[in-house]
């Protein structure tokens, strides 16, 4: 069976040797680097075995990009304290939407007015929601969003599409991506939001898609995963306005 490789990171700034790689499912971690060639060198290793090959590392790749814990336990918060980070946060708020839809969408009176048909109406710009915004995006702070959308989209992509005039309206910056490009870009199939990049919150979803609770990752290692994965999204994908140009709706 193939391997579901991530790759966690790089000593160097050029070749991208040596790297250090981690198995999702094993947790088995796969390091390469130039080997050992030096046979004077070679003879001093102890139980190196027929088929292996020793490799040089710096050691700053293993601190930087090696797992800190045997058994990672992950700390969950409940969606009250989520919610509490969107006005703690200093600079920048930034959101991968992978999924193809979201059950907290469904049960509006948008997403009714949507899949009627209907002009969508978004004025409800004065609801807490928009109004914590608005005064947050007044401080200076940024809200950024890219949303991957399928080929064809879904309806809940397509909703999302025509819902990023609201949150464009209340100072968000909302950006598309095609499925296949996050894919090329081996973006991670998870949704999360970045905090001033040095905090993560990976959203997890049950599976009729609501969201139950938010896992946060403060170690740098992987939140430094998480802040390529943005950097990658974020120079590919197009704003939603020209997207939108270029998007069909699906059959229905």
């Amino acid at each position: 069976m193939t391997r579901r490789l991530r790759f966690n990171g790089t000593g160097s700034g050029t070749d991208g040797c040596p790297s250090v790689h981690e198995d999702l499912d094993t947790g088995e971690i796969i390091v390469h680097g130039p080997p050992l060639t030096d046979r004077r060198d070679i003879t001093q290793l102890q139980h190196l075995s027929e088929g292996e090959t020793a490799i040089v590392l710096p050691r700053e790749l293993l601190v930087d990009f090696g797992p800190k814990e045997t058994t990672r336990v992950p700390l969950i918060i409940d969606l009250v304290e989520f919610g509490r980070l969107f006005t703690t946060f200093k600079h920048t708020a930034w959101r991968l939407e992978s999924r193809r839809r979201y059950a907290s969408d469904e049960g509006t009176e948008t997403y009714a007015q949507f899949t009627r048909g209907e002009p969508v109406n978004w004025d409800g710009v004065d609801s807490e929601w928009c109004v914590k915004r608005r005064e947050q995006s007044a401080l200076g702070k940024r809200f950024e969003r890219v949303r991957v959308v399928d080929s064809p989209p879904t309806a809940g992509q397509l909703y999302l599409l025509d819902n990023a005039k609201r949150n464009s309206a209340v100072g968000e910056n909302i950006r598309n991506l095609s499925r296949a490009d996050a894919e090329q870009l081996r973006l991670p199939e998870e949704d999360f939001w970045i905090f001033d990049s040095r905090l993560v919150a990976l959203l997890n979803f049950d599976d009729s898609d609501n969201l139950i609770d938010v896992e946060l990752i403060t170690e740098p290692a992987a939140v430094n995963r998480y802040a390529q994965a943005r950097d990658a999204a974020w120079h590919y994908a197009v704003p939603y306005e020209k997207f939108a140009e270029t998007t069909a709706a699906p059959q229905r």
